[in-house]
């Protein structure tokens, strides 16, 4: 079966940095446009950053934009969100997906799979 399993939260300070990583498993990695989306405690989930297949495409939402880098790893089947410059509002549960090529990337309903989370909390 598909699995997207996390690893890199945690608990940092304002202006730190973390690097989360997803690996995935029993799908064709290459095929799978990958994205982050975070939910915040009583807020709906959002769109963070997605790649598309071949690495060569990326996006981001404005509240990440310059401080948040997504890339990918197709030989290992992990992809990665470098996190710069935390924010105590950038605090939420993180997590990945993937869509299947050529997804509309934004729109979290377009995403097949889902890891289960990870928590970020960032104190100020």
């Amino acid at each position: 079966q598909v699995q997207l399993v996390e690893s890199g939260g945690g608990l940092v300070q304002a202006g730190d940095s973390l690097r989360l990583s997803c690996a995935a498993s029993g799908l064709p990695f290459s095929a799978f446009a990958m994205g982050w989306f975070r939910q915040a405690p009583g807020k709906q989930r959002e769109f963070g950053a997605a790649i598309s297949v071949s690495g060569g495409s990326t996006y981001y939402a404005d509240s990440v934009k310059g401080r948040f880098t997504i890339s990918r790893d197709n030989a290992k089947n992990t992809v990665y969100l470098q996190m710069n410059s935390l924010k105590p509002e950038d605090t939420a549960v993180y997590y990945c997906a993937a869509a299947p090529s050529g997804s509309y990337l934004y729109y979290s309903q377009n995403y097949n799979y889902w890891s289960q989370g990870t928590q970020v909390t960032v104190s100020s």
